[in-house]
């Protein structure tokens, strides 16, 4: 029996779709990019020339294209401010959606996506593609297995040196709601919550700072920033614990007078072992009266990976949910985690402006 073949529509046709998600679905052999929206029309042109079929439409009001009858999914690719709308109009259209990181500006928006998806019943994701690679599924499987014991303390690592993204609107807080938090944080809060499976936070407390945004001509790894456009936070901590009494330090900054940089990244403690990803991935415990630390081969493939192959995270991502799809099967990301992270990404910002902590129902 013949898979069937799920068209899609791209709205949002920038860096994000042309460096992960377009590339990635044109190696899906079920999978056809039908439709392309962008309110800069030339760049719809550009991704329906490089990636779309033969006659593929063009639009720069996503309204027309999630109205289209033959569109299975749509993969929304916008800035943060317009994941919700776009995602929600979509559901309500009758197709399922792929929502690029994070799933929404506020909170209150991600929960409207996730109340649109239980609503309609389409499946909704987010892109958070570091869930995806070896490191992350081979430490899930160890701690599916118990082998960590109980994961009482974690950090969750995003810190750059010099690296402030000056294109798009990465500055901009009224299009994305915030800097290296609800950008990079994201990635390495969501990464550690899943390696723990803890999506029940008791209370937060946060700090947000931006003390080297206004440093004209600075070092950067995509040259300088403009200080006058450098709207949001340039570093921003938290401290999470949880309701079962695990807590999590969450540390993001793209600019941070560090070396201790890297970015998607967890540290997880447990009762019986504990684990970093600070090179390559590491386990570390004690046996037989002695420490040990233990660093895992996984320059090969595995159960999770087509055998012997390279196959890189952001096409997994794709290639899992599209078989979620075929399946009947729930995404690897579920709508009600990534609900979980906005919240927790949202107290941070909260508790930053009043100075007190954040509590959860």
């Amino acid at each position: 029996m013949a898979k069937k073949i799920y068209r899609v529509g791209i709205v949002g046709c920038g860096g994000i779709a042309n460096g992960k998600h377009m590339p990635a679905l044109k190696k899906l052999e079920n999978v056809q990019m039908v439709a392309f929206c962008d309110i800069i029309p030339e760049r719809a042109e550009k991704a329906a020339k490089e990636y779309g079929v033969k006659q593929a439409k063009v639009y720069r009001d996503y309204k027309e294209l999630v109205a289209l009858a033959d569109i299975d999914v749509v993969h929304v690719l916008t800035p943060n401010k317009s994941h919700a709308p776009i995602s929600i109009a979509a559901m309500e259209a009758g197709k399922h959606v792929m929502c690029e990181k994070p799933m929404a500006k506020t909170a209150a928006d991600a929960k409207a996506m996730l109340d649109a998806a239980h609503r309609t019943g389409k499946k909704l994701t987010i892109g958070y593609q570091s869930r995806h690679r070896n490191d992350s599924v081979y430490l899930k499987k160890m701690i599916e297995d118990g082998e960590l014991g109980e994961i009482y303390y974690a950090k969750a690592h995003a810190v750059r040196r010099r690296a402030v993204p000056t294109w798009g609107v990465f500055l901009n807080e009224d299009e994305q709601g915030g800097g290296p938090l609800i950008d990079i944080g994201t990635h390495a809060l969501d990464l550690t919550l899943w390696e723990m499976n803890n999506y029940e936070p008791a209370y937060v407390v946060g700090k947000t700072y931006r003390k080297l945004a206004d440093t004209k001509n600075a070092a950067n790894a995509w040259g300088p920033w403009d200080p006058e456009k450098f709207t949001v936070e340039d570093a921003a901590f938290g401290f999470i614990t949880m309701k079962n009494g695990a807590t999590i330090v969450l540390e993001a900054s793209w600019a941070l007078n560090t070396l201790d940089v890297g970015e998607a990244r967890t540290t997880l403690c447990g009762t019986k072992a504990g684990a970093d990803m600070q090179d390559g991935l590491r386990i570390n415990g004690e046996k037989n009266s002695r420490t040990y630390t233990l660093k895992p081969d996984l320059s090969t493939g595995g159960v999770a990976f087509y055998s012997g192959s390279a196959e890189e995270p952001h096409e997994r991502e794709a290639r899992l949910f599209y078989q979620a799809l075929e399946n009947g099967d729930n995404p690897v990301v579920l709508p009600e985690q990534a609900y979980v992270v906005t919240q927790i990404l949202e107290a941070i910002y909260k508790s930053s402006q009043t100075g007190q902590p954040v509590f959860f129902d």
